[in-house]
C-alpha cells in the first residue's frame, strides 16, 4: 500500500481500535493529516524525505498557525510515521529529525468565586432555564469537560448517591461526586420540565436542546456566552472556564492535587499542576493589593 490517503484511514483507524482513542482525538489527527495529505498530493509516501517534512513545516508557519496548532501538527506526524515503521510501509522515520517547539504554557482562564455566583444566578421561568441552570451547576460541581457534559445520559445520574459518572478521554471512566446545588436543580430539571422537552418517545441524554435533541457542545458555548454577556462578565469566557474555575476553587480552599487530578480525569499530574501556578499568582495579585509594603 503507498497510497497516503489510504495510509491516513489505516492509521486513524489504528487510533480507534488498537489504541482506543476518543472520536475528538481521532478528529484532531484527521483534519491535521488532511493538510499534510494536501500539500504532498501526488506523492508516494516512499518519496517523501526529512527535507520534505522541514519544507512542510516552514508551510505551517507561513499558514499563520499558533504554536500549539503548529506542535499537534507535528506530532502528529511523528505518531503516523511511527505506525508507518512499525507496520513495515517505510523503512526510516524522516520525521525524527524533526522537533516539535516548546509551547509557552498559558495559564487558563477562570471566574472569581463572584462571577461563578453572578452567572449561575440565572433567572428560572420555564424548561429551557432550569435546563441551562442545571447545566452550569453540573459544570462547576464536577469539572467535567464540554464533551462530557453534553454526552450524560440519564442512567449516568445517581440522585440517590449524588454522583454522576462519565467517561472522559479514552473513554476511561470517572465517578464524580456533586453537592447539593447541582442535585436539587438536576432533580428539578430531570423531574418536572425535561419531558416537556422531548420531541420523540425517548432519548436517554440527559440534557436536550430546543429540537428534543441531545446538547451540542457548540450549543452549551452559545450559551453559556449568552448568560455572560447578560451578568456583565466581561471576560473571554468558554464552557472550559468553569472546569479551570471548578478547580481553582478546589485548590484555594485546600484540595490536593491528587484529588483535583482525579476529579479532572487527568492522566499525568503535571497536566493538573498548572492550577497551583494560578493560585500563587492570585495570592501575589492580594498580596502586592493588601500588603502596606507590597508595593
Amino acid at each position: 500500500m503507498d497510497n497516503l490517503n489510504e495510509l491516513v484511514e489505516e492509521f486513524l483507524r489504528y487510533l480507534l481500535i488498537d489504541k482506543g482513542y476518543s472520536n475528538n482525538t481521532i478528529d484532531s489527527y484527521k483534519i491535521d493529516l488532511e493538510k499534510f495529505l494536501e500539500y504532498n498530493k501526488g506523492k508516494s509516501i516512499n518519496n517523501i524525505t526529512n527535507s520534505d517534512l522541514k519544507e512542510y513545516v516552514k508551510w505551517l508557519n507561513k499558514e499563520n498557525l499558533n504554536e500549539k496548532s503548529i506542535s499537534r501538527n507535528i506530532s502528529c506526524l511523528k505518531s503516523f510515521y511511527k505506525f508507518l515503521v512499525i507496520e513495515k510501509y517505510v523503512k526510516n522515520n524522516p520525521s525524527d529529525l524533526i522537533s516539535i517547539p516548546k509551547v509557552k504554557k498559558s495559564l487558563p482562564k477562570t471566574l472569581t468565586e463572584e462571577e461563578v455566583i453572578k452567572l449561575l444566578d440565572i433567572e428560572l421561568t420555564d424548561n429551557f432555564s432550569y435546563r441551562n441552570k442545571a447545566m452550569l451547576e453540573v459544570m462547576y460541581a464536577t469539572g467535567l469537560r464540554v464533551s462530557e457534559l453534553v454526552n450524560l445520559k440519564l442512567q449516568d445520574v445517581d440522585l440517590s448517591q449524588d454522583l454522576v459518572r462519565t467517561f472522559g478521554k479514552g473513554s476511561k471512566e470517572r465517578v464524580i461526586p456533586i453537592g447539593e446545588y447541582a442535585r436539587e436543580y438536576l432533580e428539578k430539571y430531570i423531574y418536572e420540565y425535561r419531558s416537556s422537552m422531548l420531541k420523540k418517545a425517548n432519548n436517554e441524554y440527559l440534557f436536550l436542546n430546543n429540537h428534543g435533541n441531545k446538547m451540542t457542545r457548540q450549543g452549551f458555548f452559545k450559551i453559556i456566552k449568552k448568560i455572560a454577556k447578560e451578568k456583565g462578565i466581561d471576560k473571554e469566557l468558554s464552557p472550559h472556564t468553569l472546569r479551570h474555575s471548578f478547580a481553582t476553587h478546589l485548590l484555594k480552599y485546600g484540595a490536593d492535587l491528587r484529588t483535583i487530578q482525579e476529579l479532572l480525569g487527568h492522566s499525568d499530574i503535571s497536566t493538573t499542576q498548572i492550577y497551583t501556578y494560578i493560585s500563587n499568582e492570585e495570592l501575589k495579585k492580594n498580596y502586592e493589593e493588601f500588603h502596606p509594603h507590597g508595593n
